[in-house]
């Protein structure tokens, strides 16, 4: 975690947001990763978004579990709520908090360690649950904490900085999620915040569990030659599915984009990455079509980026569980504690 505060100063001419907030009224503390490290990248997006979207801080509740992208929780919108729990057991955190409060919005930050190994069930069972929130994943192939090993994600043959080759398959999240039957599922890439950006919108209005898989590359362990995750592979290997644009209900958004054109954006460093829109025929909404689109571009070896499924039809968490529309902090004392009938009552119902 960071206790460096930033200093407060600001310029005057900030833009301002509905709420007459800056984009520094969403910052947190200093960052400690390291320089140049794309999960940096990600917190300036997040902050962008939750800023564009004007909503006052306090109603953001941030989760998140053990490794460099955990930390990530302290660097964005610090008058949020916060809660760093142990390794893996993010996923059980948020969905008791969602349970007890329905008026927050949640954005729970993991790796792919802390998700796709330690914590595997558990992200499968807020899936399972369709948990009303954003869930991050900040995937670099390796645990940064300590000292760059292989992680569940890391791509067969992908050389680690001494030179060792990964041998194991990897696990990926996206088809993971596809297949648990997630009604929100994207990649993207923390080098490419126009197309970030509006994804995090996206998500954290969407009603149920929305993964965003986002390549975040490891300058210190995992950016070399060879690696499949490095911030020249990603970039040689980048196939936007659907170009991707968020609509809030107060006002319209319009693009020219068509079909079948390639748009190159300029990177953060001066490079180029070519984008290339599919043709209408892909559906967003098809789960076995994007599984298959999945599938063979994985065979190709590259990564397909933008919003790949969304369901707006399922049913969430609260729906499903019947969870109180007040939050449990707000209730009176004699509504949440029955009393001695009221409680043999509702153990009458399991007898």
């Amino acid at each position: 975690m960071s206790f460096i505060t930033k200093p407060k100063v600001t310029h005057p001419g900030l833009p301002k947001n509905d709420l007459g907030l800056t984009r520094r009224d969403y910052e947190g503390g200093m960052s400690t990763l390291c320089a140049g490290c794309g999960h940096d990248s990600v917190t300036a997006a997040v902050i962008e978004a939750v800023w564009g979207l004007s909503m006052r801080p306090e109603q953001l509740a941030k989760l998140s579990g053990i490794g460099c992208s955990s930390k990530t929780t302290a660097y964005f919108v610090s008058g949020g709520h916060g809660f760093n729990s142990v390794h893996g057991r993010m996923p059980s955190i948020a969905t008791g908090a969602a349970a007890a409060n329905r008026d927050l919005y949640y954005i729970g930050v993991s790796g792919d360690g802390d998700t796709l190994s330690i914590g595997f069930g558990q992200f499968a069972h807020a899936i399972r649950r369709n948990v009303n929130m954003l869930y991050l994943i900040e995937n670099n192939g390796v645990y940064g904490l300590t000292k760059g090993q292989f992680s569940a994600s890391a791509d067969i043959g992908s050389k680690a900085k001494r030179g060792e080759e990964n041998v194991q398959p990897p696990v990926d999240p996206v088809l993971t999620a596809l297949t648990l039957g997630a009604t929100f599922v994207a990649r993207s890439f923390s080098g490419d915040k126009e197309q970030l950006v509006p994804l995090l919108k996206a998500g954290l209005k969407h009603q149920g569990f929305a993964l965003i898989d986002i390549l975040s590359p490891c300058v210190t362990f995992n950016d070399h030659e060879g690696s499949t995750k490095s911030y020249q592979f990603v970039r040689d290997h980048y196939d936007e599915v659907v170009h991707t644009d968020f609509v809030p209900p107060a006002a319209e958004i319009t693009t020219q984009y068509a079909d079948g054109e390639a748009v190159p954006v300029t990177m953060h460093d001066g490079s180029r990455v070519l984008l290339r829109k599919l043709d209408a025929s892909y559906d967003p909404t098809h789960r076995g079509k994007a599984m298959n689109y999945l599938r063979e571009k994985l065979r190709q070896g590259e990564y397909v980026t933008g919003l790949i499924y969304l369901d707006e039809n399922s049913r969430e968490f609260h729906s499903v569980n019947n969870t109180a529309a007040e939050p449990l902090n707000q209730m009176p004392y004699a509504k949440l504690t029955p009393g001695k009938p009221g409680m043999a009552k509702i153990m009458a119902k399991y007898r």
